[in-house]
């Protein structure tokens, strides 16, 4: 039974990303698109908390400093925090429809989607990857998954802010409006 404990984060972000992947097909062609120094610098990053995240061979001992006790509490309440976190995610992307992009992008015909998710958050992708990697990161219950997820809301944080300015660009006061009412990440707090 050890085993499912050693699989299941991996197993859930890799079906999750596997989805990612196939729904990337079929969206609308781009207009505008972010540089590629952003892109790679995002990637980079990713790769760094995934890294932290999967192996415990990184030769800087304070990262597995434990924050609370392992256990079936913190690994349950991870795995339901990343579970709901994904599927969040996944509910924005698939409402997103062709109009999704994982760089920041103008799409050609790009709408302002502001129902289901996007009503309640104006990046509901990132809210839920983040509840992801927190929820990751509650399992792991040591310093390196808190970590990971600092990294992660900052490379978030950084593509939010000019996507951000691009959609007041394209949109202006519809956006804006839109920003007005709707939080960024957190409901009805941030």
């Amino acid at each position: 039974m050890l085993w499912f404990y050693e699989w299941f984060f991996p197993a859930v972000w890799m079906i999750f990303l596997i989805y990612w992947q196939v729904k990337a097909i079929n969206t609308k062609s781009t207009k505008r698109l972010e540089p590629a120094a952003s892109r790679l610098l995002r990637v980079f990053v990713f790769l760094i908390a995934i890294v932290m995240l999967s192996t415990t061979r990184i030769p800087l001992r304070w990262l597995y400093l434990q924050l609370w006790p392992a256990g079936l509490w913190p690994f349950w309440l991870g795995a339901a925090v990343t579970i709901a976190g994904l599927l969040f995610a996944v509910w924005a992307r698939g409402h997103l429809g062709r109009n999704w992009s994982r760089s920041v992008t103008i799409k050609q015909d790009h709408e302002l989607i502001g129902t289901g998710p996007y009503a309640m958050v104006r990046h509901p992708i990132y809210t839920g990857i983040l509840a992801g990697f927190l929820g990751t990161a509650i399992a792991v219950s040591q310093v390196r998954g808190f970590i990971a997820f600092v990294l992660i809301f900052l490379v978030f944080w950084i593509k939010l802010r000019m996507e951000e300015r691009w959609m007041r660009s394209q949109f202006g006061g519809a956006y804006e409006t839109y920003a007005h009412r709707t939080a960024a990440l957190v409901p009805y707090l941030f």
